[in-house]
């Protein structure tokens, strides 16, 4: 018997933990031991790296992915992309959605992880076309949740759907670790059953469950799961690498993972991690256990916002308020599963209630656009009272928002970049972040004056 291990340190498990404020330079030095671990693959971007990366570690998303390429040559790299929102937070054109998988690809990615926050296929589409096209591994994510519109045929629906569409695996994405042991073990029953394709499960600790879901999830035929090693684990991140491959070996599975290797990239890791809790970026309330994710379905990223919300506003005396309004808010909402970007949505909406007092009288611009269509189709429908109280009578977009996009947008960007812009990759990040891209643009030449100046002053 076989289980494979995917990798999340580098992406996942550290945005969970660490805002993904984990620079490049951090982690190099154990890349090559990493390599030769055993891993069926390694998260490595996509998700929130490529934001973080311009906005805060000041490194080209791009060079970082090639760099990690060259020294992993024997693993397969993995991202997690958002759909048709790509790694951004709204709808972009099929063309950039197609152009940002072939860069992805041509970068050094293997595995394109593809989900939709409303599990709407149409926005599925695309990504996984140009994945398969451009000759990666298209891994169809199901965003996991739990609604009185959800069901177990739901998911095997939408996984029939993604595997027709081309898609080479199905993942259960569990992004707030609310699926149970007995609810994971019937689903990927349930899938093997219905496509003859690997199924991955990816879930987090947040509540607790997640040893134990992966447990029935791999007595049921899980392919591959998600998992942290150790230094980066628990909380809400992922499962101990090195703890479940213990308990799978013991069990009779053959995890293909060799266990030095582990041991030295968890030593490498803990004085990284030592490093995050000194400094505040890692707080151990992120490493600990909140079982209120079961009652609210809010992942761990998710609470931290609300948090943090209220408390820039000066008002954490609404926090237990506010997580009361947010299933409501979400109910409203058609049920949505709450991933990026409409936990974010989700969020912020429960917030603003909670503060005027009166629902839904404060609505941002994104939640216009969600009620519009612009997110896509919802897995309820949005309730009418309150649609109307937001849009008035504006009416709700009838066709596939992407479909409505301009087609010239990277043609209009490169113009506007003009030589700032050194490639296809350079355009794209700033069509993705524009701000951000132009700041790191304009450091990225400052700094590399600042070289050049350096070495002709040597030289003299």
């Amino acid at each position: 018997m076989n289980v494979q291990f995917t990798e999340t340190v580098l992406r996942d498990a550290n945005q969970s933990l660490v805002a993904t404020r984990l620079p490049y330079d951090s982690f190099a030095p154990i890349l090559e031991t990493m390599d030769r671990a055993g891993y069926y693959s390694v998260e490595c971007w996509g998700g929130a790296t490529f934001d973080v990366c311009l906005r805060f570690l000041g490194e080209d998303p791009w060079e970082r992915l090639r760099k990690i390429r060259a020294q992993m040559p024997n693993t397969k790299l993995q991202m997690l992309l958002r759909g048709q929102n790509i790694l951004g937070y709204k709808h972009y054109s099929d063309d950039i959605v197609r152009r940002f998988v072939r860069a992805s690809v041509r970068n050094g990615i293997d595995i394109i992880r593809i989900f939709d926050a409303l599990n709407d296929v149409t926005n599925l589409k695309v990504a996984i076309e140009e994945t398969v096209k451009s000759g990666a591994e298209a891994s169809g994510a199901i965003s996991y949740t739990t609604s009185p519109v959800h069901s177990l045929n739901t998911y095997v629906q939408l996984a029939r759907e993604m595997k027709a569409m081309g898609v080479g695996s199905v993942c259960i994405k569990d992004m707030a670790g609310i699926l149970t042991p007995k609810a994971a073990y019937d689903l990927v029953r349930a899938l093997k059953d219905a496509v003859d394709l690997p199924v991955v499960m990816h879930t987090h600790c947040t509540t607790g469950l997640a040893f134990m879901t992966y447990l029935k999830a791999v007595e049921a035929g899980a392919d591959v799961i998600d998992t942290a090693i150790s230094p980066f684990s628990g909380g809400t991140s992922q499962p101990a690498t090195e703890t479940l491959h213990y308990t799978l070996k013991e069990l009779g599975f053959d995890t293909g993972l060799r266990e030095e290797k582990l041991l030295q990239i968890a030593d490498f890791f803990k004085p990284v991690r030592a490093d995050f809790i000194a400094d505040g970026t890692l707080n151990p309330i992120s490493l600990t256990t909140d079982t209120q994710c079961l009652t609210y379905q809010i992942p761990g990223g998710m609470l931290s916002n609300l948090l943090s919300q209220l408390k820039a506003l000066g008002a954490l005396d609404k926090f237990d308020e506010a997580l009361r309004e947010t299933p409501k808010v979400r109910a409203d909402m058609g049920y949505p599963p709450l991933v990026t970007p409409t936990s974010q949505l989700i969020g912020s909406q429960a917030v603003q209630n909670v503060l005027s007092g009166e629902r839904y009288k404060n609505v941002g611009a994104e939640m216009r656009a969600y009620c519009r269509g612009e997110y896509g189709k919802t897995p309820a429908p949005i309730d009418a009272a309150v649609r109307k109280k937001i849009l008035g009578d504006e009416q709700p977009i009838q066709t596939r928002y992407a479909d409505t996009l301009p087609a010239d947008t990277y043609e209009k960007a490169a113009r506007e970049l003009g030589s700032r812009a050194r490639s296809e990759e350079d355009v794209l990040s700033f069509i993705l972040f524009p701000q951000v891209a132009e700041q790191f643009f304009a450091s990225r030449q400052a700094e590399e004056e600042k070289v050049c100046r350096y070495s002709i002053e040597r030289v003299a």
